[in-house]
């Protein structure tokens, strides 16, 4: 079994190369199960403070850990990418926001919370994008799909569960969406659009 340091290094090396978080399962495979979980937890923790004072944090999300430039350096990174994330509407935000805060919910819970129509290109691209999916059927006529949140989207907001989640502009910031004013909440906004006035989305307790 490596020491301390060298198991640091090893750590180090197979985040920083990992495309995707590494949960403490994919791991401990690097040491043929010879590190148990409180110490690679300890060792990460470690790893974590001596990255404390570099651009780059480790950081532990909902679907493992990983290397992530710090927030404030984020900016400058983007001009070395010539594409744009996609923004997406406003009703594409309120219906992640519902999903978000009042999960598991079907496409009719959707619909009474916001007043209106929810689109199938809207649920769609949501889908496309990994942060919310299918966990079940509701069991009345035409078992409606039941939709939550991925770990994905956690993974991208920074988090490591539903707890953790921040305001709804906050939410919009992180993951560069496009989010009008007013607010969601707003009855004087549905009218503008056309829609009769929905309630103002008030976060359920989330489930982990």
């Amino acid at each position: 079994m490596p020491n301390p340091t060298e198991a640091k290094r090893i750590l180090e090396a197979a985040l920083l190369a990992a495309p995707e978080p590494l949960s403490l399962n994919d791991l401990k495979r690097l040491f043929d199960a010879e590190i148990g979980p409180d110490t690679l937890r300890r060792l990460l923790g470690e790893l974590r403070e001596d990255w404390g004072d570099r651009a780059v944090e480790l950081v532990n999300l909902a679907s493992g850990w990983r290397f992530q430039t710090r927030p404030e350096f984020q900016r400058y990174v983007d001009r070395l990418s010539p594409e744009k994330p996609p923004r997406y509407s406003r009703a594409v935000m309120e219906t992640l926001a519902i999903v978000a805060y009042r999960q598991p919910v079907t496409r009719g819970d959707i619909e009474d919370i916001r007043g209106v129509a929810v689109s199938t290109q809207i649920l769609q691209a949501l889908e496309n994008r990994g942060w919310i999916d299918t966990v079940g059927h509701r069991e009345t006529p035409g078992r409606p799909a039941i939709y939550a949140t991925t770990r994905k989207f956690l993974d991208d907001l920074g988090l490591r569960t539903l707890q953790e989640l921040p305001p709804l502009e906050e939410i919009a910031k992180t993951l560069q969406l496009e989010i009008a004013t007013p607010q969601i909440a707003d009855p004087a906004a549905r009218e503008e659009d056309g829609a009769a006035p929905a309630a103002p989305i008030v976060p359920a307790a989330a489930a982990g």
